[in-house]
């Protein structure tokens, strides 16, 4: 059994598409697997990597949400690449062709539909992104990664599974976080990240936050400020970095494991990061990113909020007070705490990827 899986761009949608692979491969070990992404995209580094045979379309973009002159040429290559597309799917010979979001997932599943292969979207926000809008008009199935994002497509053809998260995140144990970062069980773990690049806005207001916390030394931290980052926010926090409650990290390659300790986390609101904190029940302080297309992040953090798992503060509002007071807010009411973890728990999806993978089997007539 073949199958392509396309996806690219970002790790929002890179990560989930791999995790699909690993699912599909415990329920079919002969499974042989080709990913289509671009040379630009984050997929030409990582997929390669995880041993997985790559090829690329030579896509220049996405198309800008207005008329412009650029959105002509990247409708000209958009259609020049379906030929490209067309061939590889003609000589791989696919049971099914999969999309996890991007616009390189375009002209592979509409080829792949246009030929009568089974194709299926996993589509991660609450808001539908462009490509996968119209891609639903052409696809067999559509997987949705939360309640809200149903009303986005036709019903008949859409299930909610939730967004795949990797088997790590579960299986890790919150006593290896605490050893292998030097923190102790008596008092409460704040996990901080902006996503894998950091976001300054987050890594400015916490600047403050650490330094009082510091000083009070009632709860440890654990801030990963993203690579370019960190050279800033550690020169700020010269006088704190030594402090036994407080560590400050360009990246994580464990994050699974920070999690595992994690009783509060201060994140974006990336699809696949809430997947992770809601599968392992971590109450959040949710700091959307603004730029996201259609402004899908403050979206994800909504679903969040009215279910009791989340706090939000919006971009544009977030300063080190009203963070702080938020943060003291809920280390000083244990209660409030577990209520908020017992409601994130509700809302996680640890089995999305063994259902994703089960409809796209469904898809190649091997499960029915």
């Amino acid at each position: 059994m073949k199958i392509i899986v396309s996806g690219g761009g970002t790790g929002g949608h890179i990560y989930p598409a791999l995790t699909l692979i690993d699912a599909i491969k415990s329920k079919r070990a002969d499974a042989e697997f080709l990913y289509v992404g671009t040379h630009r995209g984050l997929e030409a580094d990582i997929v390669p990597k995880a041993g997985i045979n790559f090829t690329a379309l030579n896509l220049e973009g996405g198309f800008e949400r207005r008329f412009t002159l650029e959105n002509i040429s990247r409708a000209a290559n958009a259609i020049m690449s379906i030929k490209r597309a067309s061939d590889i799917v003609r000589n791989f010979k696919p049971s099914a062709v999969v999309g996890t979001g991007g616009y390189v997932c375009g002209p592979i599943l509409l080829a792949a539909s246009l030929m009568k292969i089974p194709t299926l979207i996993q589509e991660q926000n609450a808001v539908a992104g462009v490509t996968n809008k119209i891609l639903s008009k052409f696809v067999d199935r559509i997987a949705v990664g939360t309640r809200d994002a149903l009303k986005n497509f036709p019903p008949d053809k859409t299930t909610y599974t939730g967004n795949p998260i990797r088997k790590e995140v579960l299986a890790a144990k919150r006593e290896d976080g605490l050893r292998e970062f030097n923190f102790t069980d008596d008092k409460p773990v704040v996990l901080i990240s902006g996503g894998s690049r950091g976001a300054r806005s987050i890594n400015n207001a916490m600047i403050d936050v650490l330094k009082l916390a510091a000083e009070k030394n009632s709860a440890q931290f654990l801030h990963v400020t993203g690579k370019g980052e960190f050279d800033a926010v550690t020169k700020k926090l010269s006088d704190v970095l030594n402090a036994p409650n407080i560590r400050v990290v360009p990246y994580l390659y464990n994050m699974p494991t920070a999690m595992a300790m994690a009783d509060l986390a201060i994140f974006r609101a990336g699809a696949t990061g809430l997947a992770e904190l809601t599968a392992r029940g971590v109450p959040a302080i949710l700091i959307p990113y603004p730029f996201a297309a259609e402004n899908h992040q403050e979206f994800n953090a909504r679903a969040l909020v009215e279910a009791g798992a989340a706090r939000m503060i919006l971009n544009r509002n977030l300063t080190s007070e009203n963070l702080s007071e938020t943060l003291d807010e809920l280390l000083s009411s244990p209660d409030e705490l577990k209520r908020m973890a017992q409601a994130s728990l509700s809302l996680g999806k640890p089995n999305a990827a063994d259902e994703i993978a089960d409809l796209i089997l469904q898809l190649t007539k091997f499960i029915r």
